[in-house]
C-alpha cells in the first residue's frame, strides 16, 4: 500500500502531506486516519504511548469522545528527505462546555511507501473562552480560504 506523497519530500509535497493529514483528522474517523500509518508505526501522543494501527484508531477514537466539535489546522516547520516538523493548534471543548485551543509539535517519520512510521507529539491545552475561537467552519474540512495559524497570528 503506498499513501503518495512519498519520500524524498520537497516543500510542495511535504506541504501536501501535511494537508491530506490535516483532512483526515478533521474528519474525526479513527479507522481511516489509522490508514495513513504503517502497520507497526509508534506514537507519543503527550504522555501515551502507542503501537499500530489498532492502538492508534483507539486512542482516536478515545480522543474525538473527550474532544468535541474538534477542529485543526496543521502548518509545516521543517522538512528533510522522509521527516517532517509540523505545528499545530486545534480547538475542541470537553463535554462541560469549556473549550480549548490545544498547541503542538509533532515529528512524522515516513517509510518508502509514505505511510507514517513514526509520530512524537508534544501538545499543551489552553483554556479559551467560547468568543476567543478562531477555527470557524463547519465540522470536516478546513475550507480552503479559511485562514491558517500564521495568518491567525497562532
Amino acid at each position: 500500500m503506498s499513501r503518495p506523497p512519498v519520500p524524498p519530500f520537497t516543500a510542495e509535497t511535504a506541504r501536501l502531506k501535511i494537508r491530506a493529514a490535516e483532512d483526515a483528522w478533521n474528519s474525526r474517523d479513527p479507522a481511516k486516519i489509522a490508514l495513513a500509518y504503517s502497520i507497526d508505526s509508534r506514537w507519543r501522543n503527550r504522555t501515551t504511548f502507542v503501537n499500530g494501527r489498532a492502538e492508534i484508531t483507539d486512542l482516536l477514537t478515545d480522543k474525538w469522545q473527550r474532544e468535541l466539535d474538534y477542529r485543526l489546522i496543521k502548518e509545516l516547520w521543517a522538512f528533510t528527505e522522509n521527516r517532517i516538523a509540523v505545528r499545530f493548534a486545534y480547538e475542541s471543548r470537553d463535554q462541560q462546555n469549556n473549550w480549548f485551543r490545544s498547541y503542538g509539535n509533532e515529528n512524522w517519520e515516513f517509510d518508502d511507501h509514505g505511510l507514517m512510521r513514526q509520530r512524537m507529539a508534544s501538545i499543551n491545552d489552553l483554556p479559551i473562552v467560547e468568543f476567543e475561537r478562531k477555527f470557524h467552519w463547519p465540522l470536516g474540512r478546513r475550507p480552503d480560504d479559511h485562514p491558517g495559524l500564521s495568518d491567525l497570528g497562532l
